[in-house]
C-alpha cells in the first residue's frame, strides 16, 4: 500500500503492482539528468511544457530506483503499461503530483 504522506503510488507496470517514489536521492538525479541547479529549477522544469518520452522514462525510472528497484531509465522505458504512451504520461504525472503537490493544493 502505497504512504501518499511519503509521495508514494502504486501503479501496475510490467504485469506487477510497483511503487514509485521520487525520495531526495532520485529528485537529485533528475536534477541532473536535467541540468538543474535546484528542485524549484527541477518543479519548474518538468511543469513548464510536454515531455519527451526520454523525460517520462528518466522520471518512471528514478521513481522505480527510488522505491528500491534496481532499473535503468531504458529498463524502464521498456516494461508495458497500460494506455502505452498516455498511460506513461499520466504515470509520470501522478507521481509528480504526489511528490510536488501539498496536501492543501488540488490535485488534477
Amino acid at each position: 500500500m502505497p504512504n501518499l504522506h511519503r509521495g508514494e503510488i502504486e501503479a501496475e507496470i510490467g504485469g506487477a503492482r510497483r511503487t514509485l517514489v521520487l525520495t531526495l536521492g532520485a529528485l537529485a538525479e533528475l536534477e541532473a539528468a536535467f541540468g538543474v541547479g535546484d528542485l524549484v529549477a527541477l518543479a519548474e522544469r518538468l511543469g513548464a511544457g510536454p515531455l519527451s518520452a526520454r523525460d517520462l522514462a528518466r522520471v518512471i525510472g528514478a521513481g522505480l530506483r527510488g522505491a528500491g528497484e534496481s532499473v535503468t531509465d531504458e529498463e524502464a522505458a521498456r516494461l508495458p503499461i497500460e494506455g502505452g504512451a498516455v498511460g506513461y504520461a499520466r504515470l509520470a504525472a501522478a507521481l509528480l503530483n504526489a511528490t510536488f503537490l501539498t496536501e492543501d493544493e488540488p490535485r488534477p
